[in-house]
């Protein structure tokens, strides 16, 4: 998918600030490791519910729309689950909003048109068969771009494994189950779920090092251009 909306001209490197991207990396790293906690206490949860076993009463969802009440275990998990959510949600804002400024950087620096549109940088991850790898492919753009020549991170292509795996598992970041049938699965078989909460954990913490390496390659080739400026600047006076 090439970009077919018009892109401002190129910044030479000197002129880029780093700050910013320095801020939202700090941000965005810090949100994913929140990430991997909370669904850690997660996994935490379900062990627990497993090792409670399942009340007589039966699974809280127990079918024609009829749900018992919450035991205290039950409830708290509810809590947990809702939290790890509201993380969630805040790791999505600040990625996007990391990922879509060094896709900027990235063009700014080399002058090349990146290879995914924007409008991909939000909608490449809920497209299907799109978000199979159009968000991959725009990190590994973006790094590719500032820096060519240099091989792709293997953190890029561990984050991206595994969350796959959550997602394709159907209960990791994203899931179709309701909180319910989460709660009845944890009580009849736990392991799926712990592996699933495995593969969100591994993606949270591969995706912190994928944004510091990435982060970390524009950063020197902004310093770089700045050096050369300087360079040229004392030149001049000499």
């Amino acid at each position: 998918m090439n970009d077919q909306i018009a892109e401002p001209a190129a910044q030479p490197a000197a002129s880029l600030d780093p700050l910013p991207v320095r801020v939202s990396q700090g941000l965005t790293i810090g949100a994913l490791l929140l990430a991997a906690l909370a669904w850690v206490v997660r996994g935490v949860w379900e062990i627990r519910l497993a090792v409670a076993g399942e009340p007589a009463s039966g699974p809280p969802d127990q079918g024609n729309g009829v749900h018992r009440p919450l035991n205290g275990l039950e409830d708290s998990y509810h809590l947990v689950t809702s939290l790890g959510g509201g993380v969630a949600f805040l790791c999505a804002l600040l990625f996007l909003a990391w990922l879509w400024r060094v896709r900027d950087n990235a063009r700014a620096l080399s002058g090349q048109t990146p290879k995914y549109a924007g409008i991909w940088v939000c909608f490449g991850w809920i497209v299907p068969i799109a978000n199979l790898w159009f968000p991959r492919g725009i990190v590994a753009d973006a790094y590719r771009t500032t820096a060519p020549g240099r091989k792709l991170p293997v953190s890029v292509n561990v984050w991206w494994g595994c969350w796959l795996t959550g997602m394709l598992s159907g209960v990791g970041i994203v899931y179709r189950d309701s909180t319910d049938e989460i709660i009845a699965r944890a009580y009849d078989e736990v392991w799926p779920l712990l592996l699933s909460d495995a593969a969100v954990v591994g993606a949270a913490v591969a995706g912190a090092f994928a944004v510091r390496a990435v982060t970390a390659v524009q950063l020197e080739r902004i310093a770089r251009g700045r050096g050369a400026v300087t360079t040229e600047a004392a030149a001049g006076e000499g």
